[in-house]
């Protein structure tokens, strides 16, 4: 590696390279798959169903490994490192369920830190902290599961926020909301201090949060560009299963009927 590729990779928070990776039947999932992320951008990553890419967001923190490295500002994603990793990588999973576990919100949301050594009473402010900034003030003391799948999924996000770490990376995180929720959490990720990386089938709300976009089509990554770049390239988006023309058609024809 020359001394100019060291310190490109020294301002790197995420560095994907040549990652290949299959389950149990054999079949690669990920074909040597390379990405890099800077720190503090947000990064989407579109694809259709089955393309991989909740795949690829679970060797961010080592739930899985395949061949090649990942590394997360520096550090290589693997067992001895798992700690550390973790503690910079928060995953808000598509369903708020599988990260919900505990009888009430506040204790939920204060699980991660409290297990990570943190005392009670800061880890009790930073708890209210988080609540508040996602408007779940009040909400300490309800049952996570009574709550609705929108909320379900900002308690979720708060899980995360509260142990403030330094990539956060979501999956399909606007599935199943009403536009007023998209819209909620568009803002919501707009103003994460974070590194992002959102990995979406819903292609206009992740152009509205991201300035860059990967396209991963059957496991492989087939172009990466600013937003404005990808969203525009419809030969591209028509490939790979994700043209969303007709929706401006749609909009378009409410327009002129109004």
């Amino acid at each position: 590696m020359t001394t100019e590729e060291k310190d490109t990779a020294r301002l790197l928070m995420v560095a994907i390279e040549h990652l290949h990776f299959a389950y149990n039947t054999g079949t690669p999932v990920l074909k040597d798959v390379s990405l890099a992320v800077r720190p503090g951008e947000k990064l989407g990553i579109i694809g259709p169903s089955g393309a991989g890419k909740s795949t690829l967001l679970l060797h961010l923190n080592g739930i899985l490994q395949g061949q090649g490295v990942v590394k997360i500002n520096g550090v290589e994603v693997e067992k001895r490192n798992f700690r550390e990793i973790r503690r910079q990588v928060g995953l808000v999973f598509q369903n708020p369920d599988d990260q919900l576990f505990n009888p009430t919100v506040e204790e939920d949301v204060a699980f991660g830190p409290l297990c990570a050594g943190g005392e009670s009473n800061d880890v009790s402010r930073r708890v209210t902290a988080v609540l508040k900034r996602l408007n779940l003030n009040g909400f300490e003391k309800k049952v996570s599961h009574h709550l609705s799948y929108g909320e379900r999924k900002r308690v979720a996000l708060a899980t995360v926020l509260v142990s403030n770490p330094g990539v956060i990376a979501f999956d399909e995180p606007f599935a199943n909301l009403d536009p007023a929720m998209v819209s909620q959490l568009i803002e919501i990720i707009i103003s994460l201090e974070s590194t992002v990386i959102v990995v979406s089938q819903s292609i206009l709300p992740v152009c509205a949060c991201c300035e860059r976009l990967a396209v991963l089509q059957k496991g492989e990554i087939v172009a990466v560009g600013n937003t404005e770049k990808i969203a525009a390239d419809r030969e591209l988006l028509k490939k790979c299963g994700l043209d969303y023309s007709f929706l401006c058609d749609i909009c378009r024809k409410i327009k002129v009927n109004h």
